[in-house]
């Protein structure tokens, strides 16, 4: 029987090259559709050294005619596509309205555009076997927007939108294609790096970070067991709750840290970018700068790989509370 075939946009580098990775070593044969050539070398190496099959095709996923004629290669040289994941982005970083008009049309054109055509190809081949699935790369910011960032967090909030209505389609249809939102986190990758800032300092992920590995892992989860909707980390959960239901003292905290914590005024080392029209030359993996501060583990991100696990702790905690607040009672 021949390997499961996935796709991954953006897959050359951080969270993206992380979930390339955990997909080749989960036996399934990867293409990766990025627009620089060293790191899609690379990234391939990594597949083949799992012992699968590996694709790299230089794309630009903000050119529809780029990803269809990807995934046309694709399904020419690996085969069906069973998994397809949207991950791809660029950014910039600055105020709105001293962003340059071009710069902000480019960053959405990736950020969401990109989805949608990812989302498109996937389907057309998909739909018609009635089976297949979509991992969208979604983010606590799809949920809450912040400061310096308004062109990410307008296109994650699109992408949910977008997710739900295509969502609410297949339901209808009762198509056998699943689509998923895995929303992340902060995490250490190079997007910190080579995009496009106006800050005065080197832009940085607000704490707490998440190292990719661990957000990839679940991406894979989620591919290999679909749920609709998975958000990843303990500041994921709680920032989308806040917002839920506090989003007056959302807004106080976004517009007072807002600024401040997302630059890092220690750190000296020269940007690496932009890469928001062409690609920055290298294969820079998965990791950013700030290893000495990133999460490998954290109790949120076990639960939700332990599920299991996670509810028989839970429910023997309650159990024990109750076991406990009975056997006071009865004494007193």
């Amino acid at each position: 029987m021949s390997n499961k075939v996935a796709v991954v946009t953006g897959g050359t580098a951080g969270l993206g090259r992380a979930i390339v990775r955990e997909l080749a070593g989960r036996g399934y044969d990867v293409a990766i559709l990025a627009r620089g050539k060293d790191g899609l070398d690379g990234a391939v190496a990594d597949v083949e050294a799992a012992g699968v099959r590996g694709l790299g095709i230089s794309t630009d996923v903000a050119d529809r005619n780029q990803v269809e004629g990807a995934a046309d290669e694709i399904e020419f040289e690996l085969g069906e596509i069973d998994l397809w994941v949207n991950n791809a982005m660029v950014g910039v970083f600055g105020e709105f309205a001293k962003t340059n008009a071009d710069d902000f049309e480019r960053a959405v054109s990736v950020d969401f555009i990109g989805f949608v055509n990812g989302t498109r190809a996937a389907l057309t081949r998909m739909a018609p076997r009635d089976r297949g699935h979509i991992v969208q790369v979604g983010s606590a910011l799809a949920h809450r927007g912040i400061p310096l960032q308004a062109a990410y967090c307008a296109s994650k909030h699109a992408i949910t939108g977008f997710t739900e209505s295509v969502l609410g389609e297949l339901m209808h249809d009762r198509s056998g294609v699943r689509i998923s939102q895995v929303d992340m986190p902060a995490m250490n990758t190079m997007q910190f790096d080579w995009v496009k800032s106006a800050l005065p300092a080197h832009p940085q992920p607000v704490p707490p970070i998440y190292q990719p590995e661990v957000c990839a892992r679940i991406v894979a989860d989620v591919a290999q067991r679909p749920r609709r909707r998975t958000w990843v980390g303990e500041s994921t959960v709680m920032t989308i709750l806040g917002n839920r239901f506090a989003s007056r003292i959302s807004d106080l905290v976004s517009a007072r840290t807002g600024f401040s914590g997302q630059q890092d005024t220690s750190d000296k080392s020269p940007m690496l970018g932009p890469n928001l029209y062409e690609p920055v030359p290298g294969d820079h993996g998965a990791h950013g700068d700030f290893d000495g501060r990133a999460w490998s583990i954290t109790p949120q991100t076990w639960a939700i790989q332990h599920r299991r696990g996670a509810v028989a702790a839970l429910s023997g905690l309650v159990a024990a509370v109750l076991l406990i607040g009975t056997t006071a009672r009865a004494r007193s």
